[in-house]
């Protein structure tokens, strides 16, 4: 006897349509342009997730900048100032630092600056 895939095709169906509802016209309601519609929203939401690491990066990079020139001492000095002294505070922690707790983030900032002030190897020239 031919068995055909009745339920279990339907069930899909309905699966596929229920995840996206939502969308414009065909999109939500024909199989083929749902299948194509989801295969491409995964794929988006895949390449998104580490778009968005990458901007909140940015946004904390460019917080910090901002607080650490208010205070006279640029990014680079300060993240160097840091490494040096061996504070391991990342970079979203002194967005928030700088944000919310300013006093704190001047006295790390003057931390960096003393450590910062160790002397830079002079490049040979041949």
């Amino acid at each position: 006897m031919r068995a055909r895939k009745g339920h279990a095709r339907r069930r899909a169906r309905k699966r596929l349509l229920k995840e996206v509802k939502g969308n414009f016209g065909k999109r939500s309601k024909l199989v083929k342009m749902a299948t194509e519609t989801l295969f491409r929203a995964r794929a988006f939401a895949f390449r998104d997730r580490r778009t968005k690491k990458r901007n909140y990066r940015a946004l904390w990079i460019t917080r910090v900048t901002a607080a650490c020139r208010m205070r006279g001492i640029s990014y680079s000095r300060f993240m160097h100032g840091l490494t040096v002294a061996e504070v391991a505070l990342d970079r979203k922690a002194l967005s928030e630092l700088a944000i919310f707790f300013p006093n704190v983030f001047d006295d790390l900032v003057k931390l960096a600056a003393e450590h910062a002030k160790s002397p830079v190897p002079a490049v040979l020239s041949v």
